[in-house]
């Protein structure tokens, strides 16, 4: 169901982990060479991953408690990722040689937002059924 607006919000994150990451640039090394998605195999797969989960509970809309479960454990995956960017950015060395974050490891934040966004909604549709439920 497309017009559930939660949807659209899993949609957005589909998008936002399935095609950005390889087109903005996570970080610059040392040598000036821009690192993407497509350059790190686990970081790539992680991505993948997430496009993979938001889709996936786009389908189950149906089934809402497990809509809800796929988003949890869409979340988890990106506070994972998101460790491992803060992790990789204070790492990058930046005292003699200048070092770039890249506006790419800013995209799981985004995602952890449009992924809370669509939870709350979720929620909200489940609280209007079982309140229609009472009413019976």
């Amino acid at each position: 169901m497309i017009q559930r607006i939660q949807s659209v919000y899993l949609i957005i994150v589909a998008i936002l982990t399935g095609a950005l990451p390889f087109f903005l640039n996570l970080w610059v090394d040392i040598d000036g060479v821009e690192i993407f998605a497509d350059n790190e195999m686990l970081i790539s797969i992680t991505f993948y991953a997430n496009a993979i989960l938001a889709i996936w509970s786009v389908v189950q809309f149906k089934n809402r408690k497990t809509q809800f479960v796929i988003n949890r454990l869409n979340l988890i995956l990106n506070v994972f990722l998101l460790g491992f960017f803060v992790y990789r950015s204070l790492n990058l060395s930046g005292e003699t040689f200048v070092s770039e974050k890249g506006i790419g490891m800013l995209i799981p934040v985004f995602s952890i937002v449009f992924l809370v966004l669509a939870n709350r909604a979720i929620k909200k549709d489940e609280d209007l059924v079982k309140s229609v439920d009472r009413l019976r």
